[in-house]
């Protein structure tokens, strides 16, 4: 395979072209979707966005576990229908972007998802942001708190994010300190 150079990226992610010009590009984004470059220039940074977007929810607390890299594994082979090896491979260059990257990066990313996908695809989205922090067994309020921020940056109405929320609320940390001082 030819090397991907910064020009054929550019060509790739369509910049500069009157359909992008107001889309900001992220080196996030194209490092992931250059990977996935078999795809459709739309679905692979589609792709990119979710899978670092669920990388962001991993790494809220700092740490990447072996299963919240495994529910990401299973998120994104779901939603993209990809061979196992290339599904690894887009989490593992989304989780290295999120630890080089994080803060700078998140809303950015985030906010293109919004752009690309419909709002079945972001609620689905926020459920597969609660299965990779739950994992691990349970939701840490880092996580959590920044579900939340993600859910606002799609669009989602407080109401509405805690709907979606709802059939985690065990796996919930702080709710799971409450249980305990109730019974």
């Amino acid at each position: 395979m030819a090397p991907v150079t910064f020009s054929f990226l550019l060509r790739f992610f369509g910049v500069g072209s009157e359909a992008d010009s107001e889309t900001p590009e992220t080196e996030t984004l194209r490092r992931i979707a250059a990977r996935l470059e078999q795809l459709p220039a739309e679905r692979a940074r589609f792709l990119a966005a979710f899978a670092y977007v669920l990388a962001r929810v991993a790494h809220a607390d700092l740490r990447i576990t072996e299963t919240e890299t495994r529910a990401m594994e299973q998120a994104v082979a779901d939603v993209a229908g990809l061979a196992p090896e290339e599904t690894a491979l887009a989490v593992e260059i989304a989780k290295s972007q999120a630890r080089l990257l994080g803060g700078t990066e998140n809303y950015v990313v985030t906010r293109e998802f919004r752009r690309l996908s419909e709002r079945e695809e972001r609620v689905k989205l926020i459920e597969c942001l609660y299965a990779v922090a739950a994992a691990d067994g349970q939701i840490s309020s880092l996580e959590s708190s920044e579900i939340a921020r993600i859910s606002e940056e799609l669009g989602f109405l407080p109401t509405e994010a805690l709907a979606i929320r709802a059939p985690w609320r065990a796996k919930l940390a702080e709710l799971q300190g409450l249980a305990k001082k109730d019974g």
